[in-house]
């Protein structure tokens, strides 16, 4: 059984492959970027970066689950999403209000993906 992890830090991994299937960790903008549409673009850039690392793309995408600090975020990310999934391959897919790390986090994602 072999097992990759990507950006290995003392608490966890951002990218963990076992079987062909990716694992991201939650995905937040690092830069903390003041409008949810900016942070979703940062993040989806950075899931991408990722994805790559391992081999694979968003057009593998199996699962998402996106947390926004509030649901009146959900149509600027919406937006963002849209333009980004890959078209005819959207992954199931929940997205819920959640108090997230900080404050300044308005959005985290984090995908499942195939290889």
């Amino acid at each position: 059984m072999t097992i990759e992890r990507h950006e290995v830090g003392p608490r966890m991994s951002q990218c963990v492959v076992h079987n062909d299937v990716i694992y991201l960790a939650g995905q937040v903008d690092r830069d903390a970027s003041p409008t949810a549409e900016q942070q979703t673009k940062n993040i989806l850039d950075r899931i991408d970066a990722l994805l790559s690392t391992a081999g694979t793309d968003k057009t593998k995408v199996l699962t998402a689950t996106i947390w926004l600090s509030d649901m009146r975020f959900f149509a600027e990310m919406n937006g963002v999403w849209d333009a980004w999934v890959s078209p005819g391959n959207p992954p199931a897919r929940a997205c819920v209000e959640a108090r997230l790390a900080t404050t300044e986090f308005l959005v985290e994602i984090r995908v499942t993906a195939a290889r």
